[in-house]
């Protein structure tokens, strides 16, 4: 069993909010996540959601900002997420640039040097960290769901598309949706996944279900005034692609909302919502 390092624990709601480190094998390095445990976790286990955070975030961004814990509490739900990529690997300008390397590990396995021997999101996720959380937290292992923020929006959707018998529930706010047709899509690609573009198909939601893969439903919120929506999101590219394959997708546009923290605050409670009701 992993062991686990408590950096702290807050009473929140009436449940635990913890934040939490250990020594990755898939990563290599030490990696950090946290974790809301809602009340209900102290007698029953309770279905658990990831969320997978943006650029330049940390495993603590969502839990202070989001005002999650509050719903969370109210509809027994554990929450979960982790750092946005490795730190401190060695690789050469890894903080150069806030779009790519540090902070901005995209959920996925690289495949190119020397971005490949640490940046491994997805197999971490999907692997090692869920493993943790499911022996070592009071969860239901089979009522899993995932969402998450602008690049950990395209995280949620790609790794749910990906793996449909892992997670039950998928949701996303401002996701980029097509990262093959946008400048940060293709800059990480390029860089970790190499010039193969049938590589990166596997990480674009947008392709993949034009590829066939389909989950059960989406839901998406996205602001009209987010000053990434024309140049880097393309939701309406995803809704196309849905429409076409029968994907059952929800697309909600909210007129004056941005892309930070106060957009994903107004609705996260209805994303909660969701969640609950998709896991049963």
């Amino acid at each position: 069993m992993t062991t686990l390092e408590t950096r702290s624990l807050h009473q929140c709601f009436g449940g635990v909010q913890g934040f939490y480190q250990h020594p990755s094998e898939i990563i290599g390095l030490p990696m950090r996540f946290s974790v809301y445990q809602p009340p209900q976790a102290q007698y029953q286990r309770v279905p658990v959601i990831f969320f997978l955070a943006g650029l330049t975030c940390t495993e603590e961004t969502f839990m202070i900002k989001a005002g999650a814990q509050r719903y969370a509490a109210e509809y027994g739900l554990m929450l979960v997420s982790m750092d946005t990529s490795p730190r401190q690997t060695g690789i050469a300008g890894e903080t150069d640039d806030w779009v790519f390397g540090a902070g901005a590990g995209f959920y996925l396995d690289a495949t190119q040097l020397p971005w490949s021997k640490h940046y491994r999101m997805e197999s971490y996720i999907t692997q090692e960290l869920r493993r943790i959380i499911t022996d070592q937290f009071p969860v239901d292992p089979n009522r899993i769901g995932i969402f998450g923020h602008s690049m950990g929006g395209h995280g949620a959707l790609t790794l749910a598309l990906r793996y449909p018998d892992l997670f039950r529930s998928i949701s996303a706010f401002a996701p980029i949706c097509a990262p093959m047709q946008c400048p940060w899509g293709q800059k990480a690609f390029r860089n970790y996944l190499g010039e193969n573009q049938q590589n990166w198909r596997l990480y674009d939601a947008t392709a993949l279900i034009r590829d066939g893969r389909h989950v059960p439903d989406l839901l998406i919120d996205q602001g009209m005034d987010d000053q990434f929506l024309a140049q880097q999101l393309y939701p309406e590219a995803l809704e196309k692609a849905c429409r076409e394959a029968d994907q059952n997708l929800t697309l909600r546009f909210h007129s004056g909302y941005d892309h930070s923290y106060y957009f994903i605050s107004t609705f996260i409670g209805e994303h909660l919502k969701y969640h609950q009701e998709q896991l049963g």
